[in-house]
């Protein structure tokens, strides 16, 4: 990939950039999928999207962690984002909610690059309606929001961005999997 600073306007080099900039940390695509979307049914009218999600692996990191990438070009112009996904311990194991936020935002905002968004997201998930609800399983998602200044900077800007978030991700995975428990 050229590292110019020519802003970046489509999907293409932006995922070009931020491929280059997740496999330098050390993480292997090992999945991509690019949808087109049309209007529909009228309630995006004159609009199209262009997305990608981009999945990696890391066969030295423990087997509970990946990288999930998603890219987004609309009329509007381009947005991604990138998301560590820790698997987490079954509900039965952690405490409160409350607590759990805290200690992720706390973990989160020692880790993340400083004055980026950076959202988290928790998931519990059942095997089905039999399930014992303290049986369900978490998923932890800290995501890095890509700002439009680093895509207006370049090639190289996103790519370092990306490298420098997902090694900076890594380190909380630890402190994710280590959030309070019962």
């Amino acid at each position: 990939m050229s590292k110019t600073s020519e802003p970046l306007l489509t999907l293409e080099p932006l995922l070009e950039a931020v491929r280059e900039g997740v496999s330098n940390a050390g993480w292997e695509l090992s999945g991509l999928q690019k949808t087109t979307s049309h209007q529909l049914q009228g309630l995006w009218d004159g609009q199209n999207s262009r997305s990608a999600y981009l999945f990696f692996h890391n066969d030295r990191m423990p087997d509970f962690m990946s990288v999930d990438v998603f890219l987004d070009e609309t009329t509007k112009g381009l947005r991604g984002s990138l998301a560590l996904v820790v698997e987490g311990p079954d509900l039965s194991e952690l405490g409160g909610m409350t607590d759990l936020l805290a200690s992720l935002v706390r973990v989160s905002t020692d880790c993340m690059p400083e004055g980026y968004r950076a959202p988290i997201t928790v998931r519990l998930r059942t095997e089905g309606p039999d399930t014992a609800p303290d049986a369900a399983s978490s998923e932890v998602r800290p995501k890095l929001h890509i700002p439009a200044k680093a895509l207006k900077a370049g090639a190289a800007s996103v790519s370092a961005l990306a490298s420098s978030a997902v090694a900076a991700t890594c380190v909380c995975a630890l402190g994710l999997r280590s959030a309070p428990r019962r």
